[in-house]
């Protein structure tokens, strides 16, 4: 699989070398795995609403809130607002 340009910083307890280079190496395409799974536009509208203070409108439709994101001229007080 390729990575793309991704940077990890993967921290271990290595008590006198429990991990392999191998271990790590599998460790870090898991990693890769696991985030190319949730690191895409449809989680992303899940987990994001678009606050439209012109309109005074919250929008939640993943339909909305992509034509927001990639849309070339944003007007101002348009915001995009984690649910969490």
């Amino acid at each position: 699989m390729k990575h793309g340009s991704r940077d990890l910083l993967v921290l271990t307890r290595d008590k006198e070398g429990e991990w392999s280079d191998q271990d790590l190496e599998n460790e870090i395409e898991a990693l890769h795995q696991l985030l190319f799974e949730v690191e895409n536009i449809d989680q992303f509208c899940i987990a994001n609403e678009v606050i439209d203070v012109n309109r005074y409108k919250i929008l939640q439709d993943k339909k909305a809130i992509r034509k927001v994101i990639f849309s070339q001229r944003t007007k101002p007080f348009i915001f995009i607002c984690n649910k969490n």
